[in-house]
């Protein structure tokens, strides 16, 4: 399907799960990735950069239009790297620039040394890798919490749980709807959203925050590894994950618009900014 912004929707069939990925623009090529985030979170930001690149957002497997054959089946920042490869091979591109966001920042690292060369630059903006924190127990046990909330209390309390945990004001956010599976604007069916929600906080969360990358590989990946900090997010968990990623790689933080979110504002500046840090 082509629609009138020049948009290409696709699938691809990958071991256990078909995936929906989208194409938009013309130039290099650049992946706009999340997790759980779908493509359509990061629309504004594609539509943005696809003035001069060519630009691939897609729904992570179990997320979106990318339905699995087993909805537990296992999901990890490996798998979604191979799902993003798999992508980048059906385009028949050897290789391109990343960026990602949140559990797709995971995504990003654990594919820079998973398929080395694939990714020239990777910016990767606030991944949630609390095992590299000093009280990594306790955010394991934080985690174990809201995973048992979710099973015992629901959809909406794991999130609010979540969130709080996060370092988000939740006093500001009234229903699971400001969680971050949902795309922001759009409505969405509640049994979906349950499904998702269920992908997310019993499959997705503890493998993804819980990974630690091989900081060896990659500091000697050729891959250029930039990561990306809100300017607003000092409050918040991944302020902290996001130093701890940098130490490690021996590299600074490098400052985006906003805050955990800031990609979803057309109006801060972010695709600029993203433009600046990729040339």
């Amino acid at each position: 399907m082509t629609t009138t912004d020049g948009l290409v929707s696709r699938s691809l069939d990958v071991p256990g799960a078909r995936l929906h990925y989208e194409v938009r623009g013309r130039g290099p090529l650049l992946f706009v990735i999340g997790s759980p985030m779908a493509a359509a979170e990061f629309g504004p930001l594609a539509r943005a950069m696809a003035t001069d690149r060519t630009v691939v957002t897609y729904d992570p497997r179990g997320f979106g239009s990318s339905p699995v054959d087993d909805p537990d089946g296992p999901s990890n920042p490996e798998l979604r790297a191979d799902d993003v490869a798999a992508i980048l091979d059906a385009l028949g591109s050897p290789s391109a620039d990343v960026f990602g966001s949140r559990g797709g920042a995971v995504t990003g690292l654990a594919m820079v040394t998973r398929h080395p060369g694939r990714i020239g630059t990777l910016v990767a903006h606030e991944p949630p890798l609390l095992e590299l924190l000093p009280d990594a127990d306790r955010q394991r046990a934080a985690t174990e919490d809201i995973v048992a909330t979710f099973r015992t209390e629901g959809l909406h309390a794991a999130w609010m749980k979540f969130m709080v945990n996060a370092g988000f004001d939740v006093s500001a956010h009234g229903s699971e709807s400001d969680g971050p599976v949902e795309p922001q604007g759009e409505p969405v069916d509640p049994e979906q959203a349950t499904a998702e929600g269920a992908r997310f906080f019993l499959h997705d969360l503890a493998p993804t925050t819980q990974y630690v990358p091989d900081f060896e590989a990659l500091r000697a990946s050729p891959t250029r590894i930039v990561i990306g900090l809100g300017a607003e997010s000092g409050h918040l968990l991944t302020q902290r994950t996001s130093v701890a990623v940098a130490d490690r790689l021996g590299v600074p933080t490098t400052d985006f618009p906003g805050d955990h979110g800031g990609f979803m504002d057309p109006t801060n500046g972010f695709a600029a900014r993203l433009r600046e840090v990729l040339a």
